[in-house]
């Protein structure tokens, strides 16, 4: 059972006296004060819960918020010392599932993280959320199981292509069509190469996973079921 709880918070003081009430409780609390540590250690080692609070040197709440929600939908409780940052935080409808005003007592924070922790438990993932991949095209990032994967061009539009439409086998010349729109002349086994790429690099995030198949005379399938 993951009981993990992951404290941002720049406030030293604050930040162990939260900590030894959530140990007190029964979780594993780990605290950062950066806000540039967060999506490193989000995506090496996913918590139970995160409380983020709002202001952070490095990055703000509200953009680690944004894209943790990119890839995973770990309950988030944002914690602000600023009231009139409530209505904000609702507003940008950033996919938190609570918010905490300062002061407050750790107490109440501890039943929030139990109240937020069992209500996570019983409701499906947040729609719209891929709990297998994401692919963002302008920034040209797939994040596989919430890990970056260290793609060229290439293998980005290949991984892409193939997703768009789990099951369906592409041959070599359907891929190559895709990938390179003008037509240059390449060898088909150029195509056996990327993939072959591909892989170790979804190996090395992920080494028990297996999403992109061989069909043997035809191409190439994804298929996250195996």
């Amino acid at each position: 059972m993951n009981d993990s709880i992951l404290i941002v918070e720049d406030e030293p003081k604050l930040a162990k006296l939260l900590s030894n009430y959530l140990r007190q409780a029964g979780y594993e609390p780990e605290c950062l004060e950066n806000g540039l540590d967060v999506l490193p250690r989000v995506r090496e080692r996913m918590p139970a819960l995160i409380l983020l609070d709002l202001m952070l040197p490095g990055r703000d709440g509200v953009d680690i918020c944004k894209e943790i929600r990119m890839f995973s939908t770990v309950p988030i409780i944002m914690v602000t010392a600023r009231i009139e940052e409530i209505d904000r935080l609702l507003g940008l409808e950033l996919g938190a599932d609570d918010y905490i005003c300062k002061p407050f007592s750790p107490r109440e924070v501890v039943a929030r993280v139990k109240a937020v922790l069992r209500r996570s438990a019983s409701q499906p993932p947040h729609p719209g959320v891929p709990p297998l991949l994401h692919l963002d095209e302008e920034r040209l990032l797939a994040i596989l199981y919430g890990h970056e994967l260290e793609l060229t061009v290439v293998e980005f539009k290949l991984l892409e292509f193939l997703s768009a439409n789990p099951g369906r086998i592409y041959g070599r010349n359907q891929l190559m069509d895709h990938i390179y729109p003008d037509q240059r002349i390449v060898s088909d086994r150029t195509i056996d190469s990327h993939i072959k790429n591909l892989r170790k690099k979804i190996s090395g995030v992920s080494p028990e996973t297996e999403i992109i198949h061989s069909v043997y005379g035809v191409g190439y399938k994804f298929d996250p079921q195996g």
